[in-house]
């Protein structure tokens, strides 16, 4: 099942570091089938507070996002955005294609007894 690393990133100061970064990720990708879905795009906000933008890479599933996240290649260039940007990254796995959200109520509706 499809996975994403999904980061909020906080605005800040461009740099040397931060675009060398930027240049030298996607190599570190590659081999796991990651491709970015959302990256430098402007973020709409529609309730609450949310200072910063979203980026976001999809890979084939969860073990790949975490062997990515986890390998030497990307971990070499990790420090070029940390020192910098500051954030949170989480993983996650998405849904199935027929992924019903009232089946979801419906679980958890009888899980609570209401």
């Amino acid at each position: 099942m499809t996975a994403y690393a999904i980061a909020h990133i906080r605005p800040t100061t461009m740099n040397e570091d931060i675009l060398r970064y930027i240049e030298r990720i996607q190599p570190t990708m590659d081999p796991f089938g990651g491709r970015f879905l959302v990256h430098g795009q402007d973020v709409e906000v529609l309730e609450g507070p949310f200072p910063g933008t979203v980026v976001m890479i999809g890979f084939p599933d969860i073990e790949s996002a975490r062997a990515w996240y986890a390998s030497d290649a990307y971990r070499a260039i990790l420090p070029l955005r940390t020192d910098h940007i500051e954030g949170e990254v989480v993983l996650v796995e998405g849904v199935p294609a027929d992924y019903d959200a009232s089946k979801t109520a419906a679980a958890l509706r009888a899980e609570a007894r209401l």
